[in-house]
């Protein structure tokens, strides 16, 4: 059986306390997982029964996030940009996090594969 993940890219250059980024990550998750759901729900339910295994990595800065979304789009691989809603730390809209997937890993690892652990 082939091995999907979530990938979970969160902002380093914006000022998050460490609950707010939780919370960031869990928007990007739940949100990229219903689009996959909707649009493969074979390759939810493959990476659901799987464990849901997903791994969160550190974004330096918006150039980097639009160069990550440019390679997924190429590749036609689902995605979902948060967007804060500006009620506690930061602006409203501020780009916080992307989520990914799931996706097959060997195809996500060639794109995200060189980013840190948060």
């Amino acid at each position: 059986m082939e091995e999907y993940k979530q990938v979970i890219l969160v902002r380093t250059d914006i000022k998050m306390g460490t609950g707010k980024k939780c919370a960031q990550s869990c928007h990007a998750s739940v949100s990229t997982s219903d689009l996959v759901r909707i649009h493969n729900k074979a390759v939810w339910m493959n990476w659901k029964n799987s464990g849901q295994k997903k791994v969160v990595l550190k974004l330096n800065n918006m150039d980097q996030l639009k160069e990550l979304v440019i390679r997924l789009d190429a590749k036609k691989i689902l995605y979902f940009i948060v967007n804060d809603a500006g009620l506690t730390q930061l602006s409203p809209g501020t780009i916080t996090a992307i989520g990914i997937g799931p996706v097959l890993s060997k195809e996500i690892d060639k794109i995200t594969g060189d980013l840190k652990l948060l």
